[in-house]
């Protein structure tokens, strides 16, 4: 947890921002827009084996240039795993010592005593999936060698308040992001419905199905499936979103908030991560009598609607003040459409910047530039120039890199800096 100085000179604890890296893109982005720290996964014995994941060298690479910017970095070792899986564990994790990585995510017993014995030097993180909800469950696995628990995504702020109370490690928990429909993440439906294991990081997501009825003996004649008139997607969750009980969660003491989405896209990586930063940061600012009612500090109206600009199924606060029920599923569709969508990247800063293209773009849109912290700049594409022949273009496609023009011109934008616009 950061000590920061609050608006009037206090002492206030600001909790870690921990952000996800499903590839080096996706990290470097996280570390731009303001992660304290941010978790991946290798090639294996990651949760998330379909996401860009790192090989050793560019994990290496990686944590390197988190250190470089005051980041931490955490390594997923979480499967649940069976024997065969257990080859070469021990030299994995002497690997990632020698990286010099900042700790371990682990949910398998048998992996965590393995590593106590191969690294006890490296700090061992429990995953969410160990489904830690109650105190003496924290003080058996603290008692077993672990130094931060990521507490289940089951639990109400009173019951992680009191967890809080009660032990003294480092407590994480999730405030953003995708939410599993199945306790504690440990689903087999993939596994039943596509032969991809969940619980290996093979997850097919069929909770995001449309799901219909059919009659064994009458093929091709599907009847929906609703509760009411609320649609097919049964199973499918709205997504977590804790940011307006920012304050309270601060106030908690907990130690680290975590986003999900090793599998999003850099953008939603940058947004959201760029918009719990400049909350925690406006916190940061608020006197320190305005903490003795934290659940009557509000976050200010831009930032909720920031956050829902980098894509979302709905929101949910899951069971942070009570049980969720079906309001808090989005029976309709696999998710809400999207109202802002990534258009660029910049590579190169300069007088004009140069960027890489992310969809198609003309010249005449308007975009936004995605600043640190939660100011978006409008600008205007006056002209795209090709880097290599210098020509100029009537149309940018996707991976294109150009010289961009623009009104009022971008002087001093920033490396890793995103580009977007509104969908008409």
């Amino acid at each position: 947890m950061n000590e920061m100085k609050s608006g009037n000179g206090s002492i206030m604890r600001m909790p870690e921002l921990l952000a996800p890296a499903g590839n080096y893109e996706k990290l470097m982005t996280a570390v731009h827009y303001g992660a304290d720290a941010v978790y991946l996964g290798g090639k294996r014995f990651s949760l998330r084996a379909k996401a860009g994941n790192f090989s050793q060298e560019k994990m290496a690479e990686g944590i390197a240039f988190a250190h470089a910017h005051g980041v931490k970095v955490y390594v997923t070792v979480n499967i649940l795993a069976h024997n065969e899986d257990l080859h070469g564990l021990e030299d994995y994790l002497r690997k990632l010592l020698a990286m010099e990585a900042d700790g371990v995510i682990i949910s398998d017993p048998g992996i965590l005593m393995i590593a106590r014995q191969a690294v006890p030097e490296l700090p061992v993180h429990l995953s969410t999936q160990a489904n830690v909800t109650n105190v003496s469950a924290a003080k058996f696995w603290y008692a077993h060698g672990v130094s931060r628990l990521n507490l289940a995504r089951e639990l109400s702020l009173a019951e992680l308040s009191k967890i809080r109370k009660e032990v003294i490690g480092e407590l994480e928990i999730f405030v953003h992001g995708a939410l599993c429909i199945s306790y504690s993440g440990r689903c087999m439906l993939s596994n039943y419905m596509t032969g991809r294991d969940a619980n290996q990081g093979n997850c097919a997501h069929p909770c995001r199905y449309s799901y219909a009825l059919v009659e064994e003996k009458r093929p091709g004649q599907y009847f929906p499936v609703e509760e009411d008139e609320r649609g097919t997607y049964i199973f499918n969750a709205k997504d977590l979103c804790l940011l307006e009980n920012l304050p309270q969660l601060v106030a908690s003491g907990v130690d680290s908030l975590k986003i999900e989405g090793r599998m999003k896209s850099i953008f939603y990586v940058g947004g959201v991560v760029r918009v719990y930063r400049a909350a925690l940061d406006y916190l940061n600012t608020l006197p320190q009598e305005a903490w003795n009612q934290p659940k009557d500090i509000k976050i200010p109206k831009e930032y909720i609607e920031e956050v829902l600009r980098s894509g979302t199924r709905g929101t949910s606060s899951n069971f942070f003040e009570q049980r969720p029920g079906a309001t808090e599923m989005n029976y309709l569709t696999s998710r809400v459409e999207q109202s802002y969508e990534p258009v660029a990247v910049v590579r190169k800063t300069g007088s004009p910047p140069m960027v890489e293209i992310r969809n198609t773009m003309l010249p005449g849109a308007e975009v936004e530039y995605m600043c640190r912290g939660i100011e978006t700049r409008k600008v205007r594409i006056v002209q795209m120039l090709d880097v290599e022949t210098g020509a100029v273009l009537q149309k940018a496609n996707p991976g294109n890199n150009v010289f961009l023009e623009c009104e009022p011109p971008l002087v001093d934008s920033e490396v890793l800096a995103i580009l977007r616009r509104k969908i008409m």
